[in-house]
């Protein structure tokens, strides 16, 4: 059993901040870092209403008035704090925990920031050497030598717009840009990415089937993102397959939903890895899955973009049998 000595240690000694206040909104106590995060003194928190000293921060003021518990980041002064604040006790006593994230959150906008400007540096010139690679190609009086260095400059090319790619759409979600909100026919996007893909397929001697559901209500939303969701599984699908296999796209609704799934036939992912796969840079660690080129960001991306449209995205796989992603949003009224 702990006894009051030891929870005095840790109240002292952790480095979060945590602070107690009675019924009546009163400060009763603030350990040391919270009152270095703060910058406060002791005598200017405790025995004053929280409306009170902390009076400058009214982020910090109306988080502790709300009720239930809330987390939330609060801007101080060349500082971020990551702000906890429990529901009161049975004796109306609330606690109130700090943790200092300034470098944390720091480090995320620095990345960030890099993943934009690498998305968007390697985008064009890429866009222009596969551009002239092809002029080249189509009007260049090559000879056999000439044309083999330049096929393969157009196939590095390639492989390096499918890897800039993914962190171009990862750039857009991290920005927060808002959505288009228009109706769209599910059948035309998918239509659409098969057409994206169609080279991809062929190259793999993979082949594509649609089944749609007519007529199918439409669904709300941004239709180039919603699309670039569709094509990042597609994607995957075509790449873990096996020549002469077959993907099949599958689009379906029911009164208030409609449903979209994309199933192969390929590697399939072990049982322990389906709740990770949707995770940011996250590659099965089948030797056979690391063995083909990918960055770990396509499902990320098609889940995030169907999680901001109020939807939801899901796997199901056999090793050895395949993997099937469905994905389901809300449908709307055409009245």
């Amino acid at each position: 059993m702990f006894n009051q000595k030891i929870y005095e240690f840790i109240f002292r000694s952790t480095a979060d901040g945590i602070l107690i206040a009675d019924s009546n909104n009163s400060l009763i106590a603030a350990n040391p870092a919270a009152v270095a995060m703060l910058r406060l003194t002791v005598e200017e928190l405790i025995g004053k209403k929280i409306d009170q000293c902390l009076r400058h921060n009214h982020e910090l003021v109306n988080l502790f008035n709300r009720c239930g518990d809330q987390v939330m980041d609060v801007h101080l002064p060349k500082r971020r704090l990551a702000v906890g604040v429990a529901t009161r006790f049975k004796d109306g006593k609330r606690l109130v925990l700090l943790q200092d994230v300034t470098e944390q959150r720091d480090l995320e906008s620095r990345r960030k920031a890099l993943v934009t400007a690498v998305a968007h540096d390697l985008r064009n010139p890429i866009s222009a050497i596969s551009g002239y690679a092809e002029l080249v190609a189509k009007f260049g009086d090559l000879n056999e030598n000439q044309q083999r260095f330049n096929g393969r400059i157009q196939q590095t090319a390639l492989k390096i717009h499918e890897l800039a790619e993914p962190l171009v759409d990862l750039a857009w979600i991290e920005a927060g840009l808002p959505l288009a909100h228009v109706p769209i026919q599910l059948s035309d996007l998918i239509k659409q990415a098969v057409m994206e893909l169609s080279s991809l397929a062929a190259s793999q001697r993979v082949t594509i089937a649609i089944s749609v559901q007519a007529p199918m209500p439409p669904i709300m939303g941004d239709p180039t993102r919603i699309q670039i969701a569709i094509a990042h599984l597609l994607h995957n699908a075509i790449s873990y397959s096996e020549p002469e296999e077959t993907v099949a796209i599958h689009a379906w609704s029911d009164t208030h939903e409609a449903y979209c799934s994309v199933a192969d036939q390929g590697i399939g992912i072990a049982d322990d890895e389906l709740d990770l796969i949707f995770d940011r840079l996250y590659r099965s660690r089948d030797a056979r899955v690391q063995a083909i080129p990918g960055g770990g960001l396509g499902l990320t991306i098609s889940r995030t973009i169907i999680k901001r449209h109020g939807g939801d995205i899901w796997a199901s796989s056999n090793l050895d049998a395949g993997s099937t992603f469905t994905f389901v949003l809300p449908t709307v009224s055409e009245t």
